[in-house]
């Protein structure tokens, strides 16, 4: 850069930035000075409180110069981003402190009202008694109370353990009716073996232990709910089952056995009430099968399919299928032996086989047994 000769000055010659506004005159003997822009400072990231750095003319100036200038200017943005972050965050701890003051002054208004109002009470029932102020206020955390139970079995009083603590609670209205219960079911991934439909299970629901018969379904694509005679493997089901009705997502833990000396997980099953009512409907797979009597073409007489003709009428319309493949249906009762006329899609043999697909309702055995292990201290089972 001795001395820059005229294609030199007409190739650097004096330009404006347009983003900053900033002027750069090119000197014609110097071989033209290049401003702070002419070094990579990609970082120009300029605000209002560096303008005055912004401001200085850098020509003339040398390239450590020029260096030197923009490392201020830099730290100067680098200062200045510092102190409005520290700010912010300053400004977002005081509000917090803000709001804890604003809490601590309500616990201690709410501790005021309620000293408040133990004085009040101290002082209107202090001369009436204990005995007036339970019967207006009512009983308090901490009081001993004597209850008095009625209808007790006679069982309760023989084998009476002081040792084994009794939990009190209450029911609601709802809660004291008997009908059949819905609820997610999943056997317990610790449980030994899988659960059979309808084996007994001593369910523990709310305040309630009771043992009934659970019957198990799984819910298709078309919200029906089919049959299973196990419980499936990782994976939930529905149970169904007879007892006190109570809220829905109430958890219940299904037993096998509740003795205390049995080996392994207790624990079958475990899950949550969906719904109670006093039905649901179950269905499980039904396969109707008879054998072609007279053949006419693509019409033949099936008989030992039903019982009766009432029987054969109410499938009036069913589709049916031959072990062959061919498709047909029944198109109306013949006879009172529950015969029925069928037309299928070809001929069919006499050494068919045809049957039916149908669905039959399955209803849930309303059994329920409470565990009574305090009548007997637990020798008969419980």
């Amino acid at each position: 850069q001795g001395g820059g000769d005229e294609s030199d000055g007409s190739v650097y010659d004096d330009f404006e930035d347009f983003e900053t506004g900033e002027k750069v005159v090119v000197g014609g003997g110097g071989g033209g000075d290049l401003s702070d822009n002419s070094y990579g400072d990609d970082d120009n990231d300029d605000d209002d409180d560096s303008m005055a750095l912004d401001d200085v003319d850098t020509t003339g100036m040398t390239d450590e110069e020029i260096r030197e200038h923009n490392r201020k200017r830099k730290e100067k943005s680098k200062k200045d981003f510092n102190e409005t972050y520290d700010g912010e965050k300053k400004e977002a701890a005081m509000e917090v402190d803000a709001g804890e003051e604003e809490e601590n002054e309500y616990l201690e208004v709410l501790k005021r009202e309620k000293e408040e109002k133990m004085l009040r009470n101290a002082t209107e029932f202090g001369g009436e008694g204990e005995r007036s102020r339970v019967k207006h206020e009512g009983y308090r955390q901490g009081m001993y109370v004597r209850i008095k139970i009625e209808k007790v079995p006679v069982e309760l009083i023989k084998n009476f353990d002081p040792t084994r603590p009794f939990v009190l609670g209450g029911l609601l209205p709802n809660e004291c009716s008997m009908g059949l219960v819905r609820c997610r079911f999943k056997k317990h991934r610790w449980h030994g073996k899988i659960l059979k439909c309808n084996d007994p299970l001593v369910f523990s629901v709310g305040w309630r232990r009771f043992q009934s018969c659970p019957l198990l379904s799984t819910e298709d694509q078309n919200d029906r709910h089919r049959y299973l005679k196990y419980t499936p493997e990782h994976m939930h089901c529905f149970a169904t089952f007879y007892g006190p009705l109570v809220p829905p997502n109430t958890g219940l833990v299904a037993f096998k056995d509740i003795k205390q000396r049995l080996k392994g997980f207790r624990v079958a099953a475990t899950g949550n009430v969906l719904e109670g009512d006093q039905s649901f409907e179950v269905v499980k797979k039904l396969k109707l099968v008879g054998t072609p009597g007279k053949i006419y073409k693509n019409t033949a007489f099936v008989k030992g399919m039903f019982n009766s003709d009432m029987e054969a009428s109410r499938f009036e319309g069913a589709t049916i299928k031959t072990v062959s493949g061919i498709r047909g249906q029944i198109k109306k009762a013949n006879g009172e032996k529950g015969e029925v006329r069928c037309t299928f899609e070809d001929k069919v043999l006499a050494s068919d086989i045809v049957f039916c697909r149908t669905w039959m309702p399955v209803e849930p055995k309303k059994y329920y047994n409470p565990v009574t292990d305090v009548y007997d201290g637990g020798e008969n089972g419980w």
